[in-house]
């Protein structure tokens, strides 16, 4: 699935196109934004009884659009009641 993923990625915002004008950060800089903005920038979980309540088939990706991404951090807010 995640080599799916990021194949359709790549043909849908590729590296090489003749429209980048983006480009002083290297080829991989400007589809990396576009990539980031289609998927956005959080992401909302449900949780129930303390366990994720993901469907059969849902899963978590955490994407790196750069060739050679720099340090990331992640950032988690828990809203709800305890029990």
């Amino acid at each position: 699935m995640r080599e799916d993923f990021a194949s359709w990625f790549d043909a849908a915002v590729p590296e090489d196109a003749p429209y980048w004008t983006h480009t002083l950060e290297g080829p991989d800089d400007m589809p990396a934004h576009v990539k980031a903005s289609l998927l956005g920038p959080t992401l909302t979980l449900p949780i129930a009884s303390g366990q994720l309540a993901l469907g059969t088939w849902q899963g978590i990706y955490l994407c790196e659009h750069r060739n050679h991404g720099g340090v990331r951090s992640l950032f988690a807010t828990l809203w709800g009641e305890g029990s």
